[in-house]
């Protein structure tokens, strides 16, 4: 059997594949001779490059998280905001992006998968905290517009709460549940001089609740 010489090239067709159908039928719904026949590989071809669904879920998700911490940095390093304002903006951002790319489709099963919900701990503890809350905060300390004497404890706490306590997809919850955590969110926050959730950006929570 001849060596695949673009083997990038076949990991790249079959995520672009997995991430339609997991968008068009949901992770469920889709199996892995979907993917063989709408990519026309092999059953080894694909095999080769990941053991099961499960690990081409995990690679897509990778993937989107990838292209989200791209514009994430881009918010990081802008110019002319305080710490405060870049501190808002990369939340408001943050929020926005985790409800697009096909991910609500694929997080009842993502929820319930152990391996996910580790990985996503570890993203948050040793990427995005230190990567690119902390600096944030630690201009906001400088300019004057944030107060905190434990930047990196409260960069780890912001995140916990945003992405695991308060999203509505990742721990379903009313209308009224939603609201109540975010006006919770926002009272903590006044004490380090700043609020992360305006009207709109709750609204935009409280629209992903499950029913």
């Amino acid at each position: 059997m001849a060596r695949n010489k673009h083997p990038e090239q076949t990991v790249q067709l079959i995520l672009d594949t997995a991430s339609t159908l997991f968008l068009q039928k949901g992770y469920d719904k889709t199996t892995l001779q979907d993917i063989i026949d709408a990519t026309k590989l092999s059953k080894g071809a694909i095999y080769h490059h990941f053991a099961s669904k499960e690990a081409i879920i995990i690679a897509v998700v990778d993937r989107i998280g990838e292209c989200n911490t791209a514009v994430l940095a881009e918010v990081r390093d802008k110019k002319g905001l305080t710490g405060a304002e870049k501190l808002r903006e990369m939340f408001r951002t943050a929020v926005r992006l985790s409800f697009q790319g096909g991910i609500l489709n694929m997080l009842p099963f993502l929820i319930e998968n152990p391996k996910f919900m580790a990985l996503q701990m570890e993203s948050i503890l040793n990427e995005a905290a230190p990567c690119y809350v902390l600096p944030i905060l630690r201009e906001g300390i400088a300019d004057g517009s944030i107060r905190a004497d434990y930047p990196e404890q409260l960069a780890e706490v912001l995140l916990l709460m945003t992405d695991l306590w308060l999203h509505p997809v990742l721990r379903p919850s009313t209308p009224e549940q939603v609201r109540a955590r975010c006006a919770f969110f926002n009272q903590f926050t006044r004490q380090y001089g700043f609020e992360l959730l305006d009207e709109d950006l709750i609204d935009t929570l409280v629209g992903f609740c499950r029913s």
